[in-house]
């Protein structure tokens, strides 16, 4: 039998080697105090990685030290030394994509300085035009900032989806046709404007009565495509100072356009885009500013990019020409008054979650409301609604319909906007 071997440097105490050592030998073809060391190595890192296990880091995870050897202390001392930044506008980059470039900065109400960059900032963050942070010192660029736009316009982004789908929208199946190749088939199917090499429709005006559906198929689109949608009403753009409304409609193209694909629908856009005059007192040139910013975002020197415009208006006729032109609104849709079956139909969207009777004659509530708008049906449910609980019943009969008829439709026949529309078409 062969004597086992021992490890030679320690003769007074041998110990035996184990059959990891033995594998370790023959493995490498080192003697057996290397193997040792490879052993202990071994074990070493084997509870390293406990300990870091344990502490919950992984060295590939964040890079950081483990939790046991932060200066939580030291790191906020340092914060709080670190020296606020000054606001700039990088106007120039002098010499680009060589090491040594300089920076034309201009710190507004102060003066214009050439810098160079911070540590912690690369050439590539750095464009010209963009707003940047500099320290108070030597005013190097230590930051990149996000270009300014006003909360006020940021707060038009609709964050939330409404809960209206086409279904909800009675009698305009026309219409929402209309709408969705504008909106939905450029999005969904580019390629088939590409080959046929036309560009896809830009704009698209609703117009009608008031009560006709227009701002409800605008939050149908809203709740059906995934880009971004933006709900501006006309009068929010009408500002006090002069210049505010067309810096407002700038800010709000150029949040537009660093979307993906975004749509922008002005509620009312009669507030700002009527027809031009001169009234002698120049007291609605603004309105007529932010007008012509609107037009010319719309279809002007710069390219609009993947922006849809959807406006909406129950007063036409007072539009300006060139806001109407196609390139700019290239399809107009008109929301008509509607007709039997369609005002059968929004009988029915309007009732499906009330609690009615059955065999209710919606065909016949429809032939005793003529020239109402979709508006008026709604009231008339919800004052059917009304008389059934002023009769303390749980359902609603059709007897209570015809008394809503009667309420809504005869007796607000003088508030009716309709036939004053009629006059302006």
């Amino acid at each position: 039998m062969a004597p086992e071997p021992v490890d030679d440097l320690n003769e007074k105490n041998p110990r035996p080697l184990d059959e990891d050592d033995i594998a370790l030998l023959k493995t490498y073809g080192l003697g057996p105090y290397s193997a040792s060391i490879k052993k202990a190595e071994k074990e070493i890192k084997d509870m390293a990685k406990k300990v870091n296990d344990l502490c919950g880091i992984k060295e590939s995870d964040t890079g950081l030290a483990a939790p046991s050897q932060w200066d939580l202390v030291s790191d906020k001392q340092m914060m709080q030394e670190e020296q606020p930044l000054q606001v700039a506008r990088c106007t120039k980059i002098i010499s680009p994509n060589t090491d040594d470039a300089k920076y034309v900065i201009n710190v507004k109400q102060i003066a214009k300085f050439v810098v160079g960059l911070g540590d912690r900032v690369s050439p590539t963050d750095i464009e010209e035009g963009m707003r940047v942070g500099v320290d108070r010192n030597k005013y190097q660029i230590q930051i990149p900032l996000p270009p300014k736009i006003d909360p006020s316009v940021t707060m038009m982004t609709v964050e939330e989806k409404p809960d209206v789908t086409y279904n909800d929208v009675g009698g305009c199946k026309e219409q929402i046709e209309k709408m969705r190749e504008v909106v939905e088939l450029p999005m969904l199917h580019p390629e088939k404007f590409v080959k046929l090499g036309i560009d896809p429709p830009k704009g698209v005006l609703c117009y009608g009565p008031p009560g006709t559906g227009k701002t409800l198929l605008a939050r149908a689109v809203a709740n059906r495509t995934d880009a971004c949608f933006i709900r501006v009403i006309g009068s929010e753009l009408v500002q006090k100072y002069v210049g505010e409304g067309a810096r407002m409609v700038r800010e709000l193209f150029q949040m537009a356009r660093s979307k993906k694909a975004c749509i922008v629908f002005f509620d009312e856009v009669d507030a700002i885009g009527g027809a031009r005059f001169d009234d002698g007192v120049g007291g609605d040139n603004e309105v007529q500013r932010t007008m012509l910013e609107i037009v010319n975002q719309l279809d002007g020197f710069d390219a609009r990019g993947n922006i849809k415009v959807l406006m909406a208006t129950n007063r036409p006729d007072t539009l300006d020409p060139a806001l109407l032109r196609p390139g700019r609104l290239d399809r107009k849709i008109e929301f008509n008054l509607p007709d039997l079956e369609s005002r059968t139909q929004i009988f029915k969207i309007h009732t499906r979650t009330m609690n009615c009777e059955r065999d209710i004659r919606f065909e016949l509530l429809a032939r005793l409301c003529p020239n109402s708008t979709g508006a008026d049906i709604r009231s008339v449910c919800t004052e059917a609604g009304m008389f059934a609980i002023r009769a303390r019943r749980k359902t609603v009969t059709e007897k209570d319909f015809l008394d809503a008829v009667n309420k809504v439709i005869k007796g607000y026949q003088k508030f009716s906007a309709t036939p004053k529309y009629m006059v302006y078409n």
